[in-house]
């Protein structure tokens, strides 16, 4: 009988460890999980985009922090935004159940929906995030008591504590606040974002975000809603300024479609761009898109909402200096393109084995899991 793919990884890691000299038994403390020993990678980010990137990265590593925006004011999060006062819980619920280690029954009721009543359309998840919130001392405490209660792999933090709206201006002069109101704002005007804003402005970072980002091996930008998902996390103080300092690679994903109402007839470096713009010039060091072709009937439905895959003009990353790794990253069996959980984790792995180098039973470690197929380790 074959030995289970874990033993197989601890044994070679301990293999390595003996070749660098180091005690038996300090391997045994060291190696206590297969996966303490990926890397530290901080994921930044919101929606839908950030949960999938995490589903998928924690099968890989336990060093995960995921910084989280915190401007969301539609949906069951701006009903709670308004009615408590507090930040907008959804896409820092989304993230926890992605890294979630519990029982199936516990994360069926973290994603319950009421179906009617006074909180029809509310998740169990985000009331449960609002009453840490009403019993803790911030919004920060209660997000790590949920953490805790569903024993998450790595954490997730809000970006800030400072309850901000996001505006957006456009090209022609024109402006709106609101992100829930930033899409049908962009129609009417029919003209491009100009930049995206916080108010009130210049809110302060967490500290454990700076420390997390300063400290990574790895930062991974998106995917997501470019303007209302990635670069809202940018404006808010420290965080530029820590991601300029950072020794880690700064990789941004890029989406596989254009967006309807933020990033219509955008190329690749269009989003780069406008990342850069709200940032540093720079800043990013890599880009993961996709390369395997949107199926036809999926391309014809995102058509009708004026979405089209987004264009590799590689020339202009080129010029830039910005390296470009392509991977196939389209989930198969769904009615959209989007990004498969675990073919991206995978891509984000490989490409941190080619961007860093790290030493002994870590750099074992990194080797084994460019080779291991996504969930095995």
């Amino acid at each position: 009988m074959a030995r289970p793919l874990y033993r197989k990884l601890y044994l070679r890691t301990l293999r390595a460890a003996r070749k660098l000299g180091l005690r038996r038994r300090q391997n045994q403390q060291t190696i206590r999980s297969a996966r303490s020993l990926g890397p530290r990678i901080v994921v930044i980010g919101g929606g839908t985009g950030l949960s999938t990137m995490l589903r998928g990265l924690k099968t890989y590593t336990e060093n995960i922090t995921a910084i989280v925006s915190v401007s969301d004011d539609g949906g069951g999060s701006g009903v709670l935004r308004e009615d408590l006062g507090m930040l907008p819980p959804g896409d820092i619920r989304n993230c926890i159940t992605a890294l979630a280690n519990t029982e199936p029954t516990m994360m069926e009721l973290m994603n319950y929906r009421f179906p009617e009543g006074i909180n029809k359309g509310q998740s169990f998840g985000n009331l449960f995030l609002a009453a840490l919130n009403g019993v803790s001392g911030s919004f920060e405490e209660a997000v790590m008591k949920m953490n805790e209660v569903l024993a998450v792999t790595g954490k997730v933090l809000p970006v800030t504590n400072a309850n901000c709206n996001l505006v957006a201006d456009f090209e022609n002069g024109a402006s709106v606040v609101g992100e829930s109101k930033i899409a049908a704002k962009k129609k009417e005007q029919n003209c491009r974002i100009q930049q995206v804003r916080l108010e009130p402005e210049h809110p302060m970072a967490l500290p454990h975000a700076i420390d997390a980002i300063l400290s990574a091996d790895m930062v991974i930008l998106g995917p997501g809603s470019l303007y209302t998902s990635i670069i809202p996390n940018l404006l808010v103080d420290g965080i530029v300024k820590a991601l300029c300092k950072t020794r880690a690679p700064k990789v941004y994903v890029l989406n596989i479609m254009t967006q309807d109402g933020e990033t219509e007839d955008y190329t690749a470096f269009d989003h780069l761009d406008a990342l850069l713009q709200h940032s540093a010039p720079g800043m990013v060091d890599a880009c993961i898109y996709n390369t395997a072709p949107v199926p036809d009937p999926i391309q014809a439905r995102y058509k009708t909402e004026d979405a089209e895959p987004v264009v590799m003009d590689m020339e202009r990353f080129r010029k830039a200096g910005v390296e470009m790794y392509g991977f196939p990253l389209i989930a198969r069996e769904s009615r959209f393109a989007r990004h498969d959980p675990n073919l991206l984790a995978q891509a984000v792995i490989n490409v941190f084995g080619r961007c860093c180098v790290r030493e002994g039973v870590y750099g074992a470690y990194d080797m084994l899991a460019r080779e291991t197929a996504p969930g095995k380790i």
